[in-house]
C-alpha cells in the first residue's frame, strides 16, 4: 500500500515528535495493537502490567510505569472498537526535570494495517514500525533479454526480488554439417521469436495486475531489448508500463544488479512524477485559464474557505502550523491535499510564489 504525500506528512511529523523523548530509565511505554484485534484483551493485559510493574525496585521507575499505563488504560477506554488499521499508542512521563511530573498520551491509527502487537517499556518510544512505513513500498518491474536467456524481477525498495527466469532454444552461431545458411537463419529467427514471446506472456502474467508497480525497466546486451520492446510480443497494457530500456553488459542475475545501477537516474524521477504532474498542471491551469488557479497564502485560504478549491498545494518547507491550518480548512471541503517538495524545478516554484497554491473547482475573482 503506498502512501500519499499527506499520510507520510503526517506520519512522519507523529514519528518526530516521539523520537525527541527519552526516558531516564525502562518507563516509555508503547503499545501497537493489531487490526481486528479485541481491544479489551490489550485494557486487561496492560491492567496485568500495572501488577508486574510494582515489583520494580526503583520507587521513580515503578511509579511511571503504573502512571504511565493508567493513562494509556485511560485513553483506550476512548475507544468503541479497534480502528480499521489498528492502534500505535504511547505513553509516558516526559519531563524535562528528574522528579517532575508531565504525563502524556498519544495514539495513531497508522495508514498502513498493523500486523504486530506490541508491548514494550523502555527508554524511548518503539518506533520502527511506523518508520518502515515511511520507506517506499513502490515496485518496479525489470526484464533483462538477450536472445538466448531472460530474466524477469521485481525491485522493492533497494532489493531485487527474482521471479522467473527462462532459456530460448536459438541455437548456437555455428550451424550444424549439411545446413544450408538460409535455413539456418531462419532457424535461428524462429526460436529468437518463440523466445520474446514467451518473455512477453510472463511479463503479462507477473506485471498486468500487480498492484502498486510504478513502471517496468528493460536492458539487456546490444539490439535484442528493441527487438524486444518493439516487435509485436507484448501486451499494449504491459508495454505502456515501460518507463526505461538500458544498455547492459550482463544478463541474468549480474544483468538484474546492472540494470538498477544504470537506472538510478530513472528511479529518481519516478519517484517525483506525480508531483511533477500535479505541479504541471497547475501551472497549465494558470497560464490557460487563470481564473481557475490561485496562488499565496491569503487569495488559497479565501478560495478554501468558500469551498472552491479542488487541490491545495503546499510545499514542504511551509511551517508546520500553517501546514495544520490549512489542512483544517481543506478537510471541511473534502480538498485533496498535497505536500510538495522542493526536489524538482516546479517544487521550487511553489516555494517561490509563496509556497502556497490551489486548482480551483470553479473560478474565483480576488
Amino acid at each position: 500500500m503506498a502512501l500519499t504525500e499527506k499520510q507520510k506528512y503526517e506520519l512522519k511529523k507523529f514519528v518526530k515528535q516521539l523520537e525527541q523523548y527519552k526516558g531516564r530509565h525502562t518507563e516509555l511505554v508503547s503499545v501497537y495493537i493489531p487490526q481486528e484485534y479485541d481491544m479489551n484483551k490489550i485494557i486487561n493485559h496492560l491492567s496485568q502490567e500495572q501488577g508486574t510493574a510494582s515489583n520494580i525496585k526503583s520507587a521513580s521507575t515503578r511509579n511511571n510505569v503504573i502512571a504511565a499505563l493508567e493513562r494509556m488504560i485511560q485513553h483506550l477506554r476512548l475507544f468503541k472498537r479497534t480502528p480499521a488499521h489498528g492502534l500505535a499508542v504511547f505513553s509516558g512521563n516526559v519531563a524535562e526535570r528528574e522528579g517532575h511530573e508531565d504525563f502524556k498520551v498519544w495514539s495513531i491509527e497508522p495508514p498502513i494495517p498493523l500486523k504486530t502487537r506490541i508491548y514494550r517499556c523502555d527508554k524511548e518510544f518503539v518506533l520502527e514500525l511506523l518508520r518502515d512505513m515511511l520507506e517506499t513500498k513502490e515496485a518496479y518491474g525489470l526484464i533483462v533479454i538477450d536472445r538466448r536467456d531472460a530474466n524477469i524481477a521485481l525491485l522493492k525498495g533497494k532489493t531485487i526480488i527474482p521471479l522467473l527466469k527462462t532459456h530460448s532454444h536459438v541455437p548456437g552461431k555455428f550451424r550444424a554439417g549439411g545446413q544450408s545458411a538460409a535455413r539456418f537463419a531462419r532457424l535461428r529467427e524462429g526460436a529468437a521469436k518463440e523466445h520474446f514471446k514467451k518473455v512477453g506472456d510472463y511479463a503479462k502474467e507477473q506485471f498486468l495486475k500487480m498492484e502498486h508497480l510504478k513502471g517496468i525497466i528493460v536492458g539487456g546486451p546490444g539490439p535484442t531489448k528493441y527487438d524486444f520492446v518493439d516487435g509485436d510480443y507484448i501486451t499494449t497494457e504491459v508495454k505502456k508500463k515501460i518507463i526505461g530500456i538500458k544498455d547492459l553488459s550482463y544478463t541474468g542475475d549480474f544483468g538484474l544488479e546492472e540494470l538498477v545501477d544504470k537506472s538510478q537516474d530513472l528511479l529518481a524521477k519516478e519517484e517525483i512524477a506525480d508531483e511533477k504532474k500535479v505541479m504541471a498542471r497547475f501551472f497549465e491551469t494558470l497560464a490557460k485559464k487563470p481564473g481557475m488557479a490561485s496562488y499565496g497564502e491569503k487569495n488559497v485560504m479565501n478560495a478554501i474557505q468558500i469551498g472552491a478549491v479542488d487541490v491545495l498545494l503546499l510545499s514542504e518547507e511551509l511551517s508546520e502550523d500553517k501546514i495544520e491550518e490549512f489542512d483544517k480548512e481543506a478537510k471541511k471541503f473534502s480538498t485533496e491535499v498535497k505536500i510538495i517538495s522542493t526536489e524538482t524545478r516546479e517544487g521550487v516554484q511553489l516555494r517561490e510564489i509563496g509556497k502556497v497554491a490551489a486548482i480551483l473547482r470553479y473560478e474565483v475573482s480576488t
